[in-house]
């Protein structure tokens, strides 16, 4: 701790006890989580938030807590990963990107909560997409990549940006054979849509979803029936990429046409490719890396926004995966 003549106070004040609670949580959830990053006394009384410690940790509390007030006025329902996230981004000396990342709304979904980016890496992702034809989105699961794929396309459905949505997903487990599987295309193709169809309910509700699709406003098709057509005017996403091969993403590039956006998402950690085969999505990042029009956006365990152990799971597989390669290297010598 400090020493006396080190210390200084900090107040945020004029703080109603609704706000209070917003920045605090619930039974002071997230007041324990800071509390348990600095090296500071905070003391939370009526309407205002005391804090006493040096003078650079005081100076970044008051910043944190400046910002959380800030997210929580713009209707930004606080979690945990936000103050996580929050704290590590003032401890940079991010905050600056932090507080553009957050004021940034991609669009307001059918619930009327704003969608934004949660992480540097996904605001750039976002702003990737926004500038560019085709974004390659490659990253662990939890990191947002379908969700702000399909939020952005909605946003430029409404926007009259383009004329519909596509949406594809190579069915890797049918082999891309779905003539086995009951129902009408619209069913087998389904199952393996599930998470776009998730974001697009989040978007705009089931009603105007089953409208859209019923208009042709939105299509959903497999992989396979991409084949010999242009897309234009449309927002393309392919899914699940990581499980196409080279033949197949060359084949979807070149369906590319005018007034169209693409987005390619995949894990090239989870490829499920029989028979060892290339994954079209690895290729595809090195070869179009450099491309003009075409932005590749890497993800990191740091970008997922699900539950905290998620982020540890990836950590553990990655050591894992590092120490089977290098245990294979020392056997092979």
């Amino acid at each position: 701790m400090a020493s006396e003549e080190e210390k200084i106070q900090g107040i945020l004040e004029t703080v109603d006890q609704q706000e209070m609670v917003g920045i605090c949580g619930r039974n002071d959830e997230f007041l324990r989580l800071i509390r348990g990053a600095f090296d500071c006394t905070i003391v939370a009384r009526g309407n205002q938030i005391t804090m006493s410690g040096r003078a650079e940790e005081v100076a970044q509390l008051e910043q944190l807590l400046q910002e959380l007030l800030f997210l929580y006025r713009q209707g930004l329902p606080l979690t945990t990963h936000d103050v996580r996230y929050s704290m590590y981004m003032v401890k940079a000396g991010n905050l600056e990107s932090l507080h553009r990342m957050y004021a940034d709304t991609i669009i307001v979904n059918n619930r009327g909560r704003q969608v934004k980016a949660k992480t540097l890496g996904q605001w750039q992702y976002v702003e990737t997409i926004r500038h560019n034809y085709i974004t390659l989105g490659i990253g662990p699961a939890g990191t947002g990549k379908t969700y702000l794929a399909v939020a952005l396309a909605v946003a430029a459905l409404k926007k009259k940006e383009v004329e519909r949505i596509i949406l594809t997903r190579p069915a890797v487990e049918a082999g891309e054979k779905l003539g086995f599987l009951p129902g009408d295309m619209q069913d087998k193709v389904d199952p393996y849509l599930r998470p776009l169809y998730d974001g697009l309910y989040d978007m705009l509700g089931t009603e105007t979803f089953q409208k859209y699709l019923t208009k042709g406003t939105i299509e959903v098709a497999p992989l396979a029936y991409m084949r010999g057509r242009t897309l234009n005017d449309a927002f393309i996403i392919l899914d699940e990429a990581q499980n196409t091969t080279p033949e197949q993403m060359k084949m979807f590039l070149t369906r590319f046409g005018f007034g169209s956006k693409m987005v390619i998402t995949g894990d090239i950690t989870q490829i499920d490719l029989p028979g060892g085969k290339n994954s079209g999505l690895k290729d595809a990042a090195r070869i179009l890396g450099n491309v003009p029009g075409i932005g590749v956006i890497k993800f990191s365990e740091q970008d997922v926004v699900r539950h905290e152990i998620v982020g540890s799971i990836i950590k553990a597989y990655e050591r894992f995966e590092k120490q089977k390669e290098k245990y294979n290297g020392e056997k092979q010598a």
